[in-house]
């Protein structure tokens, strides 16, 4: 059969890769364990393939937290359902919003939320580690989880201060069953809807999933 005339075919999605390079110099939480790769097996006439194996904490580059990561007896990175992983999701640009996300950040942008969200605090992800990044105040989760948000992200390491010990957000999280994505890089993404494709691979007993985050237009 012929081809449809152009004015019916559909054109091409747009995709914005939301995910940093894993690299031996991504920046980590002090005491995190960096990624690093050795050989295994390298091509000569003796061996058809280059084979190599990686050591990494799941929390280097974009990331799905588990459960398990902040309470006990609960799911882990293979455990959990994929659905919040995918599917509509706004960005909310909150830049320089300062040490929390608060309600009055995300208002602008907050009629009829998709079930993800995602907040830009930076003009650029940083390239080191930096303690002073923004993180989510417990009761903005509160106040996206009741309007049916079942996944958040952002554009730093966490959805708590580096210097929490309570972690109130990660424990609204859990309270809530919300999902969070973080260290993801919202660089030259604009405000608005998208899709959400940030699956998290199957790892039994983990704390945490790298995640190969991207959106693309609807």
């Amino acid at each position: 059969p012929s081809s449809p005339p152009s004015s019916q075919r559909s054109s091409p999605r747009a995709l914005w890769d939301i995910s940093p390079v894993v690299a031996p110099d991504a920046p980590i939480f002090p005491g995190d364990e960096p990624y690093a790769l050795k050989w295994t097996a390298r091509l000569s006439p003796a061996c058809p393939v280059n084979l190599s194996a990686i050591t990494m904490s799941p929390h280097v580059g974009a990331h799905a937290d588990a459960p398990l990561h902040y309470a006990d007896g609960v799911a882990s990175a293979a455990e959990v359902a994929l659905d919040p992983y995918l599917g509509p999701c706004r960005v909310i640009h909150a830049i320089g919003c300062g040490p929390l996300i608060r309600i009055e950040h995300l208002e602008h942008a907050g009629q009829d939320l998709p079930a993800r969200v995602l907040v830009r605090c930076n003009e650029r992800a940083d390239p080191v580690w930096n303690p002073d990044f923004s993180a989510y105040a417990p009761e903005t989760v509160e106040w996206l989880a009741a309007r049916g948000v079942k996944l958040i992200g952002l554009d730093t390491p966490s959805v708590d201060p580096a210097t929490s010990k309570t972690l109130d957000s990660h424990q609204r999280l859990l309270r809530l069953d919300l999902r969070v994505l973080e260290n993801l890089v919202l660089d030259e993404v604009p405000e608005g809807d998208y899709e959400l494709i940030a699956l998290p691979l199957k790892l039994a007993g983990a704390c945490a999933s790298p995640v190969r985050a991207v959106l693309r237009s609807l």
